[in-house]
């Protein structure tokens, strides 16, 4: 079976929102509700993942992280916005 890779966003509890990438989804959620994920993520408890994109590579996944961090809050409230109305 091929590895996927996955670039997210994260809705935090104070509002904002938290991009990353991880191979897991569901286990990288629970990594930072524990308070073991990323330090921005750990005084923002809960989070919950609102956006995902599926990749087939590391570098994919990498660089779509790195667009998604450089958005305005704005621009990811409309991306995840899209993304639940399009389920």
């Amino acid at each position: 079976m091929e590895k996927k890779y996955y670039a997210y966003i994260l809705s935090c509890a104070d509002g904002t929102y938290y991009s990353g990438y991880t191979t897991d989804l569901m286990r990288r959620e629970k990594t930072h509700n524990s308070g073991k994920g990323a330090k921005y993520t750990r005084s923002r408890l809960p989070v919950k993942v609102v956006y995902f994109e599926e990749f087939s590579s590391k570098s994919e996944a990498l660089k779509r992280e790195y667009e998604l961090k450089k958005l305005s809050h704005k621009a990811k409230e409309t991306i995840v916005f899209a993304f639940k109305t399009k389920k």
